[in-house]
């Protein structure tokens, strides 16, 4: 099977699986266990300065469940660890001396004052860890007293504190970003100025899940009072593979190393986060609700994957999409593609004519000859993928390209926009006349 051994920033591990800041690794137990059922490392939870904050008592985590009641997006209020800072170092430097072929990295969130960090930073090092992970990403809590994602949201202040810590560090520098901004690239540029050897993303983004329908105050509280907290898991996933993907492939951002977080679930999300540009994974949310068993699903259907595609590492796979992320406007409006539904895999459930019929294009029959049958009406069809995505049957409905599109004088007579797709260096129609 594919060699899964990976080498991040010269960290080394078994494979690319580490488990991300959070209770999961609070503290030396917990790790232990994880490296135990195989995980490649971990990143132990947000270290501060003492004494340590106080968290709740009262409810920390809620959920957004499927209709299956399968969790699918997760929150939490919970702080930095609220353990005595000599008791994490102590257990960080026995499972690193017991484990010395894993990662460990310790992620920290200390005021913005360059005393503290040259203070603490060279305490912590002491322990044996393998580099530092800044977390300025936490949008809850500790961003109300001026750390977390209140220095993320703030590209200036990212560099400043960068610089800090790599003046106090000698193993290498993680800045963990925050999703709760309108644009990744400028907080990524700014770690990179400050000299960070690579970026992590995303931390959680800010949110509040829902209401108690008996009592109409939000969910849950702590004494009938509630806060936002930080959202993960499976839903945030497409936000994440976005921001990574733009680190990726813009050239001031581009040679930052990537630890790609956000909902990795199973293998297949592993896939999405290496191919778009990270060079490996942490996981949080999977292993609170399923435990830290999973990673044997991780590894082994991603071990299956490379195989498939004859890659022999990990590496092969790292950014292998990246180049087929584009901006819109030079998407190749002369291209065009149609649904075709597949009769013999249809089960008659009548979806996609609804939502066709409803909210799209009217481009799906409901009857022939006086008979339920569902079939594209090519003239209609606009190739928009709406029924493909709303299908119960996997492959039951499929895109197929066809040969005759618009004709691109006609598109361009019409559409601006589709003049920069003919001259652009990646159409392969392009004319240079």
């Amino acid at each position: 099977m594919a060699n899964l051994a990976s080498e991040f920033l010269g960290i080394r591990s078994p494979n690319p699986f580490w488990l991300a800041s959070a209770p999961p690794t609070d503290k030396a137990y917990n790790v232990n266990r994880a490296f135990e059922a195989g995980w490649g490392g971990a990143v132990w939870k947000t270290l501060g300065e003492d004494p340590p904050i106080v968290n709740v008592s009262g409810p920390r985590y809620s959920a957004l469940h499927s209709n299956e009641r399968r969790v699918i997006g997760f929150n939490n209020i919970e702080l930095i660890t609220d353990r005595p800072l000599q008791v994490n170092l102590d257990e960080m430097r026995e499972v690193k001396r017991n484990w010395p072929d894993r990662a460990l990295v310790a992620s920290v969130m200390l005021p913005m004052n360059e005393r503290v960090w040259a203070k603490y930073l060279p305490m912590i090092e002491d322990t044996g860890i393998d580099g530092f992970e800044l977390n300025f990403g936490c949008p809850h809590g500790m961003s109300e007293r001026g750390m977390g994602s209140a220095v993320g949201q703030v590209p200036e202040y990212i560099q400043m504190a960068t610089e800090w810590a790599k003046a106090a560090a000698s193993v290498p520098v993680i800045v963990k970003l925050t999703p709760n901004v309108t644009n990744i690239l400028p907080p990524a540029k700014a770690a990179k100025d400050g000299g960070a050897d690579a970026v992590s993303l995303i931390n959680t983004i800010n949110s509040i899940m829902r209401v108690d329908y008996e009592t109409l105050t939000m969910y849950p509280t702590t004494d009938g009072m509630g806060t936002h907290g930080g959202y993960c898991g499976e839903a945030v996933k497409p936000i994440a593979l976005n921001m990574v993907a733009e680190i990726a492939r813009t050239a001031d951002t581009s040679a930052l190393p990537i630890s790609g977080i956000g909902g990795v679930t199973d293998w297949r999300d592993a896939v999405d986060f290496l191919a778009l540009g990270a060079s490996n994974v942490q996981v949080c949310t999977a292993a609170m609700v399923y435990g830290f068993k999973i990673i044997d699903d991780l590894t082994d259907g991603l071990s299956r994957f490379l195989d498939g595609k004859h890659m022999s590492s990990v590496t092969e796979l790292v950014g292998k999409a990246v180049p087929s992320v584009s901006d819109w406007q030079y998407l190749n409006l002369n291209y065009v593609e149609k649904a075709v539904i597949n009769q013999d895999l249809c089960i008659q459930c009548g979806r996609c004519h609804v939502v066709c019929e409803d909210t799209s294009h009217q481009a799906i029959t409901q009857t022939l000859n006086g008979k339920r049958h569902y079939e594209v009406i090519d003239e209609e069809c606009v190739g928009c993928n709406l029924c493909v995505s709303v299908c119960p049957v996997d492959n039951c409905i499929t895109m197929q390209q066809i040969e005759s599109g618009i004709d691109p004088r006609t598109r361009e007579a019409i559409d601006p926009v589709a003049r920069n797709w003919t001259q652009h260096p990646n159409n392969p129609m392009r004319k240079d006349d």
